[in-house]
């Protein structure tokens, strides 16, 4: 009797640290200038000012995210790094009872006891992939998939950037709209809604109004202490 070949599949790669700093990166990038231009254009600014706000928010904003990213994903590794080093040290001190307490975690899954344990012994003999089943069972990591920092922190600059340009790109054309700058800016944040559903199979349509429901907020509420200040200074 023929096999019936098993069909392939494929899944993103969601190890790498970029996706979740590029999406955080965009969208605070959109959200952030959106407010800023929002605040400082309901206070009564004009072009000039407005343009160099911008553009501060968007050098300090894409810089400051970078180096969190890096900083944190960094900060992250380095202490997964302290706990494979702690897990490797009990593999060669206590391998046996190491295997038995993972025979025991697969017991408790609902693992017959005979094969858990067999399959533990395995993994005595073999002490990489043993350090590499026990990252996988008492930390939840992969130890060589770990996410880069310096990829994360690129990621985040970079889509920070693009995220913060999109309201200045009216001033920038010459207009003088403050509303127009708004309108653009929303336009970026359901965009970029949109095609994060991409990589999550979520509607695009939902995504993409959800994106431009918060920033629409943190725009009205900065608009408004903006106009407020700017009343109260005249």
């Amino acid at each position: 009797m023929t096999a019936t070949p098993v069909a392939e599949h494929h899944h993103a790669d969601v190890s790498g640290g970029w996706l979740r700093a590029a999406t955080f990166g965009a969208m605070d990038g959109l959200v952030t200038n959106i407010a800023l231009i929002a605040g400082v254009g309901g206070g009564g600014a004009g072009h000039h000012t407005l343009i160099l706000t911008g553009v501060a928010g968007l050098v300090a904003g894409a810089i400051s995210m970078g180096l969190g990213e890096y900083t944190s994903v960094r900060t992250q590794n380095d202490q997964v790094s302290a706990e494979l080093a702690k897990e490797r040290h009990e593999l060669e001190v206590n391998p046996d009872g190491e295997a038995a307490e993972l025979a025991a975690a697969w017991t408790a899954r609902g693992l017959p006891v005979e094969l858990a344990e067999q399959v533990a012994a395995i993994l005595r003999d073999n002490p990489e992939q043993a350090l590499r089943v026990h990252a996988q069972e008492e930390l939840g990591v992969v130890p060589d998939e770990l996410p880069s920092p310096w990829i994360a922190a690129s990621s985040s600059f970079v889509c920070f950037s693009i995220g913060a340009l999109f309201p200045l790109l009216t001033y920038l054309f010459g207009s003088d709209s403050l509303w127009l700058a708004l309108g653009v800016g929303g336009l970026g944040l359901f965009a970029a809604g949109a095609v994060v559903a991409g990589f999550t199979a979520k509607p695009w349509w939902s995504s993409g109004l959800r994106q431009l429901a918060l920033g629409g907020l943190a725009a009205a509420i900065t608009y408004a202490i903006g106009a407020l200040i700017g009343v109260g200074i005249s």
